[in-house]
């Protein structure tokens, strides 16, 4: 009888053991998450499937509700703010929602190294410029008066806002966010669309310049290219040219990648007479895909340490650093990787936890092993991302 007894306090001892790291991040959320995530103990403790589900749920809701009712504020005054700088907006609502939650659009306007008042212009401009049959469409009023206003560092946190602010206010669907922009707005798609493309379904330049900027990151998103034939400022239409004929290539040589149009439109200038009105429909047909089999990571000027299910250890990786990795069941094969430590995020959406993960490199084998979810990085996703959809329970570490 003692026997019995005995084993009847292991297994409920073993019960409360599994049990106590979800309930141990309860607590210290509710204490204010004092200290780093990963000096808890209860951070680093193996979990089930059903305690990792827990865990991201009260993890994403505890970093939401800290910003729940600031960026609603924001969204319902129309003025986004980060620091010391100010972003107005002017939305829209168009159609029924449907019922994973309604699309958003986020539209930049022209203008750049010129007035304030003539930017206003612009912007109020780009308000009335498109309309989409579903949606909530966002016209930002860029934060800055400059010839790069979209493309710099600030940019891609107001954007976050932005997406983040919509979803609490007017329950958008993460995975329907499109961007795109007209001119110096045009310019702002070359450059935000790949350094944000985890973020986005489909994006749409409409009559920018790119700059040089690398798509390889748009690998996963639709893209579309608008320009005037004519449009001859700066060389704009030979750029879209050119960039239109990359996008042909990697589409041909990268299967299932890089989607995309290219417009030029005979007879335009710089102003299309709302020929690209029709990108709006086109984008529409994107829904992002947050889990892509294949992921290529490619750094601006703006270090990025995130993307997709990629990252980095790096805190100031170098501009043009690139990774490029797929992945195939519980197999992820590195084909690219110039980071010194890349780090690979794993949910049950994407392996089986039950077997070995075997990660490739250089054709060899350089992990294979199993991997436990763990409350640190389900932390560190949300907090990098603060997005549903990006939440990973594991990261696989690989040094190069």
């Amino acid at each position: 009888m003692k026997q019995y007894f005995f084993l009847f306090f292991v297994f409920a001892g073993l019960c409360e053991i599994k049990a106590q790291p979800v309930a141990e991040l309860q607590k210290w959320l509710a204490d204010g998450g004092r200290g780093a995530i990963e000096a808890q103990d209860f951070a680093s403790v193996a979990l089930s499937k059903a305690e990792a589900d827990s865990a991201a749920r009260y993890i994403y809701s505890y970093f939401f509700r800290e910003e729940r009712r600031k960026l609603k504020h924001e969204w319902l005054t129309r003025c986004m703010r980060v620091d010391t700088l100010i972003m107005p907006i002017e939305y829209r609502i168009f159609g029924e929602k449907p019922e994973g939650g309604r699309s958003l659009y986020i539209s930049m306007h022209g203008g750049g190294g010129t007035t304030v008042e003539v930017n206003d212009g612009q912007w109020l401009n780009q308000i009335r410029l498109y309309k989409p049959a579903e949606g909530v469409y966002v016209a930002p009023r860029a934060a800055v008066d400059a010839w790069n206003m979209w493309h710099q560092p600030h940019v891609s946190v107001f954007f976050d806002h932005i997406i983040r602010a919509a979803i609490i206010a007017e329950d958008v669907n993460p995975d329907r966010v499109y961007i795109l922009g007209y001119s110096a707005g045009g310019d702002g798609v070359y450059r935000m669309a790949p350094r944000m493309a985890d973020r986005w379904a489909a994006a749409s330049m409409m009559a920018g310049h790119p700059g040089r900027v690398s798509l390889l990151n748009v690998r996963n998103i639709g893209f579309m290219l608008w320009m005037g034939a004519n449009d001859a400022a700066y060389s704009r239409n030979q750029e879209a040219r050119k960039y239109g004929a990359w996008l042909d290539s990697m589409a041909i040589a990268d299967k299932g990648g890089y989607a995309h149009e290219t417009h030029i439109i005979t007879g335009k200038g710089h102003w299309m007479d709302r020929a690209d009105t029709i990108a709006v429909p086109w984008m529409a047909q994107f829904t992002r895909n947050p889990l892509p089999a294949k992921v290529a990571w490619q750094q601006d000027e703006i270090p990025q340490i995130t993307f997709y299910w990629l990252a980095t250890a790096e805190t100031h990786p170098r501009n043009g650093a690139t990774a490029i990795v797929e992945r195939s069941g519980n197999t992820f094969t590195v084909l690219q990787n110039d980071y010194n430590t890349l780090l690979i995020g794993v949910n049950d959406d994407m392996i089986d936890f039950d077997r070995p993960v075997t990660v490739k490199a250089h054709g060899k084998t350089v992990f294979k092993a199993k991997v436990s979810r763990n409350i640190t990085d389900i932390w560190k996703s949300v907090e990098a991302k603060k997005d549903r959809r990006l939440i990973f329970y594991a990261r696989i570490a690989i040094n190069d």
